[in-house]
């Protein structure tokens, strides 16, 4: 699935236009590539730009192909002075976001590096590059821009439950934990319905996903009160153009730290049906480990209850991640128990495709 790219992106979230959309960037993804840093995976899987080169310390040498398919190769590098010797990327991709998304100060000679070279750089933090006096500094010297895709607009107000009105069948995805596939699954979702001649769109509400659709609101950065709004003015906005909508689903409504983002969400976009994923062995919450997840039969009643007095929904599908099983075999048993367990169809959109859910969502 390939998209819009980054011109539409700089345009409508920090209002200027800097790329064009076969840009070549260098991806950022320091000690965590792959596992944990899936908007650098995500970028590979599904964005328009042409990575010239991943940035992680612990694995230089080696290539995007020796642990990620199905995906374009790239070198992996130390850092970006060894990404500009290699290539001429015209901007640093931060592919990470940590858990209360700071920056990491072992990342700032990179960022300079790059600056320094005339790349523009492009970060989903909370911590905001544009507004470090260094980076600014820097970045209005050598006449590039800092584009922090997690910057929401300053005009959203509270939603006022119109969602429902739209023609188009809105579709959301909601999980057991954070990492299981939300945005994965609503990629995979648009791009099977394409296929099909079905006018699919996506609603992109995180970083990852701002970054590969080119427009966006990143809702966990949004004050409380206004994010079920922004997710509200996506839909209607979208609704426009399309006759399905895949909404990018965030965190879980058990997480005890992004649960509001999940609720705003589920209120704000009044989906028609809801897709639940969930990763084979996942326990207890990511980074939170003293909190045990729920069965999984739990939370069809809790998404359903809760979407209930605003907007009723169902879980129509399941989503299942089952990267840690290694054969097919072993990975559509887990599946089938999966739909057992949801009372609804399943698969893994990765490994098996999208196509055995979409007849359920459409």
């Amino acid at each position: 699935m390939k998209t819009e790219g980054l011109i539409r992106l700089t345009h409508l979230v920090v209002g200027m236009v800097s790329l064009d959309p076969d840009a070549s960037v260098a991806v950022l993804a320091h000690e965590r590539f792959p596992e944990r840093a899936k908007t650098a995976v995500g970028v590979l899987r599904y964005a328009d730009y042409d990575v010239a080169a991943v940035l992680d310390r612990t694995r230089a040498g080696d290539r995007v192909a020796d642990h990620v398919s199905d995906v374009p190769d790239a070198p992996i590098v130390e850092g970006m002075t060894d990404a500009l010797a290699v290539a001429a990327p015209d901007a640093l991709l931060i592919g990470i976001a940590p858990i209360g998304g700071g920056f990491d100060e072992s990342w700032r000679a990179d960022v300079r590096a790059a600056i320094e070279a005339g790349c523009d750089v492009i970060a989903g933090l909370h911590y905001f590059l544009a507004d470090d006096e260094e980076f600014a500094a820097l970045a209005a010297e050598h006449g590039v821009d800092l584009i922090d895709v997690r910057r929401p607009p300053t005009d959203l107000s509270v939603s006022e439950g119109r969602a429902r009105d739209v023609d188009a069948d809105v579709v959301l995805t909601v999980g057991t934990d954070c990492s299981t596939g939300k945005m994965t699954t609503t990629l995979e979702l648009v791009a099977a319905a394409r296929e099909r001649g079905v006018d699919a769109g996506f609603v992109p509400t995180g970083q990852t996903g701002i970054m590969i659709a080119g427009w966006g609101v990143p809702v966990d950065r949004v004050v409380a009160d206004f994010a079920a709004g922004a997710v509200e003015r996506m839909i209607l906005d979208a609704a426009a153009d399309h006759d399905v909508l895949f909404v990018e689903g965030q965190g879980t409504i058990v997480h005890p730290a992004y649960s509001g983002v999940t609720c705003s969400l589920l209120h704000g976009a009044m989906p028609d049906s809801l897709v639940l994923t969930h990763s084979v062995g996942r326990e207890t919450i990511h980074g939170y480990e003293s909190f045990a997840l729920p069965p999984v039969e739990e939370y069809v009643d809790l998404y359903t209850g809760l979407a209930g007095p605003v907007a009723p929904s169902e879980v129509a599908a399941g989503a299942l991640d089952t990267r840690a099983l290694d054969t097919d075999e072993a990975a559509r048993a887990a599946v089938d128990d999966y739909a057992a367990a949801v009372g609804a169809p399943a698969t893994d959109p990765v490994r098996f495709g999208a196509d055995e859910i979409l007849d359920a969502l459409l």
